[in-house]
């Protein structure tokens, strides 16, 4: 197991059943960026990455 993967692991426990939308998301991604100015470039990577999951 990755170090990272236990931050998704309690992602995945505390809101495993919430459903949210990407605003909610990209609002939340602002914010840790915004508290957190060294991983913007991971972030920014990471938002990338999922809004282009779905092409081939």
């Amino acid at each position: 197991m990755y170090f990272t993967d236990r931050g998704i692991e309690e992602l995945e426990q505390r809101r495993g059943e919430e459903q949210v939308s990407f605003e909610w998301l990209g609002e939340r991604l602002r914010a840790f960026v915004d508290l957190n100015p060294d991983f913007e470039v991971p972030i920014d990577r990471l938002a990338t990455f999922l809004a282009r999951d779905d092409e081939d």
